[in-house]
């Protein structure tokens, strides 16, 4: 206590203001690596620069997103007309003669819309024949056999 005593009060108060001083730079410290790791931009000297990096990369972004969006209208436009679904049916055209074997087929190949092609094959052990029928909207305007019906069927049903 004598200590405290024997102070002179201007000596006190130098020493209160020195601490005040540490504490108040430790803070401003601190302060500084906490804006550093808010700042975004590298060469961000306070918040305004960092904000105007942040929108220019913002609007960089949305353009992105919007050519993205257009691109993307355009591949899907282009896919709905694009084989979406294939389907094969194996059969034997001769079945009492036993000449052809499971050798014949009819596949089936549609666009989003049922719009596409069968081709079919009928073998024997002489030659073979190939055919190609159109179809739109799931119809041809040729006559389809029991296979190719069931061929354009379950590709119908794999949609």
């Amino acid at each position: 206590m004598t200590f405290l005593n024997s102070l002179d009060p201007i000596l006190i108060g130098l020493i209160l203001l020195a601490i005040a001083t540490i504490i108040l730079l430790i803070l401003i410290i601190s302060m500084y690596f906490k804006m550093r790791r808010f700042l975004v931009h590298i060469e961000a000297r306070n918040i305004a620069d960092s904000l105007t990096h942040m929108s220019g990369s913002l609007k960089e972004l949305e353009k992105f997103r919007n050519d993205l969006e257009i691109y993307l209208t355009e591949v899907e436009k282009r896919l709905r007309k694009s084989v979406q679904s294939i389907h094969t049916i194996r059969f034997n055209p001769f079945k009492g003669t036993g000449g052809g074997g499971n050798q014949s087929f009819a596949t089936t190949l549609l666009n989003e819309e049922g719009d596409g092609v069968i081709i079919s094959s009928i073998y024997s052990r002489d030659h073979v024949n190939v055919f190609s029928k159109p179809v739109k909207k799931y119809c041809s305007e040729y006559e389809l056999s029991g296979e190719e019906q069931e061929s354009l069927e379950n590709a119908k049903k794999n949609l």
